[in-house]
């Protein structure tokens, strides 16, 4: 029996997957549940029209997520930080300190997207962090700590 997935499920499938199960299995669990529909015609035809819809989105969402990872390549984000004697800062720099500087130069990235190489940051100097913008679209950035 065919059925199309609402919701993934473990050693079955993702959302919106078209799989083949036993009757039982999709009629008495499944379908009751609410994990899953049956695959009519007319659902199949639907599923397709979303799919296509959303792989457009997608497209687009990408494009953007590429035209803001050209933009940062080129761009060395300065923070400052207090720093002590020798060049020691006071605390380190984190995520969020990078994403400030990000964000005050017009651009908008999650810290959560953030990941610092040769963590902690503890001096002064230029260190180096990649940007996730988008599930295939990652950035090298290239960030100044200077003393305040």
């Amino acid at each position: 029996m065919e059925i199309i997935l609402k919701q993934d499920i473990e050693n079955l499938g993702y959302k919106d997957d078209l799989v083949t199960v036993k009757p039982g299995y999709a009629r008495n669990y499944l379908i009751p549940n609410g994990m899953a529909i049956n695959a009519t015609a007319a659902e199949k035809k639907i599923l397709a029209e979303n799919m296509k819809q959303r792989a457009h989105k997608e497209a687009k969402v990408k494009e953007e997520a590429a035209k803001t990872a050209e933009a940062l390549a080129n761009q060395t984000f300065k923070i400052g930080a207090k720093v002590g004697e020798n060049g020691k800062i006071f605390g380190s720099v984190n995520t969020i300190q990078v994403a400030d500087a990000i964000e005050a130069a017009g651009f908008k990235v999650d810290r959560k997207r953030i990941v610092i190489k040769n963590e902690p940051i503890k001096q002064i100097g230029v260190y180096e962090a990649d940007v996730a913008l988008h599930k295939e679209v990652s950035q090298t950035i290239k960030f100044e700590i200077v003393g305040e």
